[in-house]
């Protein structure tokens, strides 16, 4: 098979395909079987037809064009992996010539497919890169935020004879109506003044509202067959209650902690709010040095590629008409499809390599968030030909962690800080690395390379004549 490409955008090639008869063979005696189980002729058998018939009665042209058809996402995917293309959307696919079609002629078969590819880029050196992130610094008030969430988790509701305020808790009896019609209506439910759950405008009417006291506010409804209407609300409150702490002395912290003491309690909370800070840190850094990356990288991006992606966010919506919103998501889709771009390239500079370990616990903790049984999850992901997607979004995350080590993050005090303990070390792949090895015992398959997969997903796709 014969294969050339000729770049037509930055993002966007046309791949010329030749594929001899020899090589089509395969698909046309497949498309005969195939043809004959469909078939009903007097005096054969379903699966016994003979070719000669079925060109006869059926056509051969039939026969070739379901040979193409099944051949031609194999081919398509062979010439795009003999020319290391990366496509990222489908292939717009012509088929140029069409050999067999009369017995004897055993010409070639020539197809073209013009597909968006991942541009080529130069991803800027890391060495003298520097990222500065807030300082590993644990104030009294943040010790105190933390003391007061855990007094809030005991503290009791206790009926108040006064005017609702922020923060109290009302037990309020609603009843929503546009003009003499009533819509909604809602009896004994608690609401948290400053919450803003539930209507525009609540928590206003609720404020200095005492017990028995009833108000009335025009607002428009969240929700229902009149959402967005303007409604006429009448609230009540029932009862009004404030939420009372238990003391922050010795007593609370034996019954909130494993601590005897408030000094012990406090000390704990100290050291939980400097590990978040810490994990803060990493976050900050990863997400700055992604944004300094960006900003020194030109990065063409594939339009049909973002305009199918709003498409199908859209139409799951059901919001294609809404072009205020079409621009919001062709934005965020634009940026997402620099991101990957960016870091699918940064993975194969830094030879970034997915071991079996990595790809479980990421599948694993994936399930979780969706509350799925991982071997159910994986199951299905694997199912539905997802698993080098995951592979690729792995790498990425790794990749950009690979990169953190190489550049200088600073605090603004311009210290080194150490993200090890978030990122790892080379040491640490190279440890993980060996240790997988030998526990497959030489399986050649341990790791994945991530040239194989990032921006491939999408060759193995069925392509249509």
């Amino acid at each position: 098979m014969k294969s050339a490409v000729e770049t037509l955008e930055p993002t966007k090639v046309k791949l010329t395909v030749e594929v001899t008869y020899d090589e089509l063979k395969p698909s046309i005696a497949h498309a005969y079987e195939h043809i004959a189980q469909d078939v009903n002729i007097p005096g054969f058998r379903k699966g016994k037809v003979p070719p000669r018939i079925i060109d006869q009665r059926i056509g051969r042209p039939a026969v070739i064009e379901h040979a193409v058809n099944e051949g031609l996402s194999g081919f398509y995917a062979e010439a795009v992996r003999d020319n290391k293309l990366r496509p990222l959307g489908q292939p717009e696919v012509e088929v140029t010539k069409v050999p067999g079609l009369v017995a004897g002629d055993e010409g070639e078969l020539h197809f073209s497919a013009e597909v968006e590819v991942r541009p080529e880029i130069t991803v800027p050196e890391l060495d003298g890169l520097s990222v500065t992130v807030d300082d590993l610094e644990v104030s009294d008030e943040d010790v105190d935020g933390r003391l007061d969430a855990l007094r809030e988790r005991f503290g009791s509701l206790v009926g108040v004879d006064r005017p609702a305020a922020e923060g109290d808790f009302v037990v309020i009896d609603l009843v929503a109506t546009i003009g003499d019609e009533e819509v909604d209506n809602v009896s004994g439910v608690s609401y948290q003044i400053g919450s803003g759950n539930m209507l525009e405008g609540l928590d206003e009417a609720l404020t200095s509202l005492s017990s028995g006291e009833t108000t009335t506010f025009v607002t428009k409804l969240a929700g229902g067959e009149h959402e967005g209407e303007d409604a006429q609300v009448t609230v009540t409150a029932t009862t009004v209650k404030e939420r009372q702490l238990p003391d922050a002395d010795d007593e609370f912290a034996q019954l909130a902690s494993e601590f005897d003491t408030l000094d012990e309690l406090t000390a704990d909370l100290r050291e939980q709010a400097s590990k978040i800070k810490a994990s803060n840190q990493a976050v900050q850094a990863r997400d700055l040095l992604l944004e300094q990356l960006l900003a020194a990288t030109e990065i063409p991006v594939p339009v049909g590629v973002v305009e199918a992606e709003v498409h199908r966010h859209l139409e799951g919506e059901g919001r294609l008409e809404d072009d205020e919103h079409r621009a919001e998501v062709g934005e965020q889709a634009t940026t997402a499809l620099r991101n990957q771009i960016l870091l699918d390239t940064l993975a194969e500079t830094l030879e970034v390599k997915v071991s079996q370990g990595e790809l479980v616990d990421y599948l694993v903790s994936a399930s979780r968030q969706y509350g799925v049984d991982p071997n159910t999850f994986i199951q299905s992901l694997d199912q539905n030909g997802q698993i080098p997607a995951m592979v690729a979004e792995v790498a990425r995350s790794k990749a950009l962690a690979i990169a953190l080590r190489r550049v200088a993050v600073v605090d603004g005090a311009g210290t080194a800080v150490d993200l090890s303990e978030f990122i790892g070390t080379d040491e640490d792949d190279a440890a993980e690395a060996a240790a997988e090895q030998a526990a497959t015992e030489g399986v050649t398959d341990s790791a994945t390379d991530i040239s194989s997969v990032a921006g491939g997903s999408d060759t193995e796709d069925d392509v249509k004549a």
